[in-house]
């Protein structure tokens, strides 16, 4: 398998060099990740937003060494922010953080990115929006867990993801899907041990089923993130035996990935939101979407050798 490959590539610093250094490398990128800055965005904002679209914005950068960088980043989403208020966009737009931007790696990295999340939560609730805290490796979750719970007092509104490939996420779903509840559920795109997640294809679409049902099942508002046709076709079915409207569930996919699927779901009335992607620190963000998906891969690899 390709992916975990890939994965263990995006934390080698010879492959870092090697990749941003290739000259097709940024026509690449700006298939999933379309700009650097607000000014970028703003138009892809505009546009998505107008076919009928929703989104969830992030801004690309995990490797927090100081904590200066984990202040800049939370700078960054406020400044979004102020300009999706401009826009008045705030019903439209929502984020999406990794508390790893946010200092949580770092000597007292709890604290400290629970008290860097928290003025992005309370700015985005005050333009009518919310955040969505990413999941990322095992490790971590405990503490994003247990943020994710702390912001939940004051912003009930606050979402979380939850990752199909972990043993552990079927009693996760079942912890929050209730009501009020916001859970964005997705395959998982990190590499994790065979002792903490299922390692074979098969094994996490089943689990991401299962979960899927919980999450359907109970009270809250399951957030679908999948380019899977197979898996939208059972989250629609899930849906309609749950009794769910069309407005108490949504699909999720990233921008660059099946684009035309977006515009389909949307027209059906479907709500349908578009994860995108900006910033200058994006090479982590752009090696996972390439374990992800082969298809993702080769597209990379045809543009190097026909541009190269």
């Amino acid at each position: 398998m390709l992916g975990p490959v890939i994965l263990a590539a995006s934390r080698s610093d010879r492959m870092r060099r090697l990749v941003t250094a290739a000259p097709v490398t940024k026509q690449v990128v700006d298939r999933f990740i379309p700009g650097e800055g607000v000014d970028d965005i703003v138009p892809i904002i505009e546009d998505l937003t107008a076919r009928g679209l929703q989104l969830t914005m992030d801004v690309v950068g995990e490797d927090i060494t100081t904590p200066e960088q984990a202040y800049a980043a939370r700078d960054a989403y406020l400044a979004l922010i102020d300009r999706l208020a401009l826009l008045n966009l705030g019903e439209k737009v929502e984020m999406s953080v990794k508390l790893s931007m946010f200092g949580q790696a770092l000597d007292g990295g709890h604290e400290l990115a629970l008290a860097n999340v928290r003025p992005v939560v309370e700015a985005a609730a005050a333009i009518g929006t919310t955040v969505t805290l990413d999941a990322e490796d095992h490790t971590t979750l405990d503490s994003m867990f247990a943020i994710h719970e702390e912001l939940r007092k004051d912003f009930p509104q606050t979402g979380c993801v939850i990752q199909a490939y972990l043993f552990r996420t079927e009693a996760d779903a079942r912890r929050l899907a209730a009501a009020g509840s916001r859970v964005r559920l997705v395959k998982g795109a990190y590499k994790e041990p065979a002792e903490v997640a299922y390692q074979q294809k098969h094994e996490i679409d089943k689990a991401y089923v299962r979960v899927l049902r919980t999450l359907m099942e109970g009270e809250g508002y399951p957030m679908i993130g999948s380019h899977d046709p197979r898996l939208i076709a059972i989250a629609q079915e899930l849906a309609h035996r749950a009794g769910r409207k069309l407005d108490e569930y949504e699909f999720q996919m990233l921008y660059g990935i099946r684009s035309e699927e977006h515009l389909r779901l949307a027209a059906e009335g479907h709500r349908m939101r578009v994860y995108t992607a900006y910033g200058t620190d994006w090479y982590g963000y752009f090696m996972r979407r390439l374990a992800e998906k082969p298809a993702n891969l080769r597209f990379f690899l045809r543009s190097m050798v026909s541009k190269g």
